[in-house]
């Protein structure tokens, strides 16, 4: 990746790919789970605070069965099914694991069960050499291949599903008497069946074994997930103008009949309820819409922020940590933060809620029905009664009851052709100069 971020921490619609995978492997239960990592120990240690995972540590790196034997203290007393995945490998579904743990308690009992997969481009995988039931023959490294074997179109996935009993006896057998000098994991498979034991492989697709080790193949998978969301939207009954221009997050919510205009972005923890209208150019991140309302466009939606039903934010208005109520607007260049918005209450263009003093962040209350004008700046702590009205210009330092009028702005005056004598004057100073 040529990055300080570990691998399988880059995000992939806005989770790092390592927590795509567990969050898969969460629909299976698992008694333990452990990661084992390379370098970015402090990166993953961060990463999976919270979780019921433990972290070991492989070093030196000496191939894939080496890594897997570092989990053999981890797993200690463990008696079970061992299934061992790849942190760069995020998309492979928690049906294909439990199908691949299934298949290891078929009725032959194989010694291991493999995942393989045919891609359009076989490359330097490895190779799974199988009959037509699946029984695996031989498993073999590309660069430790013969010119039949490459021939092969099922490859290795490197998933692999196996006994506890049966993982850490045979990994003690690997060697490293290979082209790379590596421990191969695979070669388990080989030395169960020197035992009389056989292994078994079950396929899936190609697309979701993808591996992710540049910042091009990021990008495609990226892009892979997108489309895939962008279709289940519109199954789901959402209508999205321009799909290719709509980017989901991995949480995003949507009820049905929510339109979505070019060019929006979806951040992190964004639901939307049905009957929504997001126009194009808009930017929602952390964010609750209810029924009916309208967003944008160019419309920013920060954490915190709640749209009520039938409530409207448009044109270049930031939102944040801030709830509207019910049929509550803000139509125009607004920033409101940290704030209360009562129901049908009318926020005026270039309003700003002045919510932090440098040093801490305070809160606007603006009542049901309130009318706040153009170009005012509140600034908090404020409360504005229901029914209020702040007129146009003002800057509002102490609380307006209800149904008051607030004005809070110098007098104007008029000085009689003063403008026509001051260019004048300024125009002939200018030709005398």
């Amino acid at each position: 990746m040529k990055s300080d971020l570990h691998k399988v921490l880059h995000p992939i619609a806005g989770r790092p790919m390592l927590m795509h995978l567990l969050a898969s492997l969460d629909a299976l239960a698992p008694a333990r789970t452990v990661v084992v990592v390379g370098s970015g120990r402090e990166q993953l240690e961060k990463a999976l605070a919270g979780r019921s995972a433990e972290l070991v540590v492989q070093e030196p790196q000496l191939g894939t069965g080496h890594a897997v034997q570092q989990a053999e203290a981890a797993l200690t007393g463990f008696e079970g099914d061992v299934l061992i995945l790849y942190g760069d490998v995020p998309f492979v579904s928690g049906e294909t694991m439990r199908r691949l743990i299934e298949r290891l308690h078929g009725p032959d009992r194989p010694a291991a069960a493999s995942l393989g997969f045919r891609p359009a481009d076989p490359g330097a995988y490895g190779r799974i050499l199988a009959d037509a039931d699946g029984q695996i023959a031989k498993m073999v490294e590309y660069k430790d291949a013969s010119a039949e074997e490459r021939a092969v179109d099922l490859c290795n996935s490197g998933l692999l599903a196996v006994r506890s009993e049966d993982l850490f006896p045979l990994l003690r057998r690997v060697t490293n008497d290979n082209a790379a000098g590596e421990y191969y994991l695979p070669d388990i498979v080989m030395l169960a069946a020197q035992d009389g034991r056989t292994s078994a492989v079950i396929e899936t697709s190609a697309e979701e074994v993808a591996g992710i080790n540049s910042r091009g193949e990021l990008a495609e998978q990226e892009l892979a997930w997108q489309q895939r969301r962008r279709a289940r939207a519109m199954a789901d009954g959402a209508t999205l103008v321009a799909p290719e221009t709509v980017w989901f997050s991995h949480d995003t919510m949507l009820g049905r009949d929510v339109t979505i205009e070019p060019n929006v972005w979806f951040g992190p923890g964004v639901t939307v309820e049905d009957g929504v209208v997001i126009h194009g150019f808009s930017h929602l991140e952390g964010a609750y819409v209810a029924s009916g309302a309208e967003v944008g466009p160019y419309a920013r939606l920060r954490p915190g922020a709640e749209l009520g039903r039938k409530s409207k934010v448009g044109n270049f208005v930031e939102v944040k940590k801030a709830r509207l109520g019910e049929g509550a607007k803000a139509n125009h260049l607004t920033y409101l933060g940290d704030a209360e918005i009562g129901a049908g209450a009318n926020i005026g263009a270039g309003t700003i809620t002045c919510n932090y003093d440098g040093f801490f962040k305070y809160k606007t209350e603006i009542g049901a029905g309130a009318f706040i004008g153009s170009n005012s700046a509140l600034v908090a702590p404020v409360k504005i009664g229901d029914g209020a009205i702040v007129g146009a210009g003002s800057v509002i330092t102490r609380d307006v009851g209800a149904d008051d009028l607030a004005l809070a702005r110098g007098t104007q005056s008029a000085r009689t052709g003063w403008a026509a004598k001051f260019r004048s004057t300024m125009q002939a100073q200018k030709k005398s100069g």
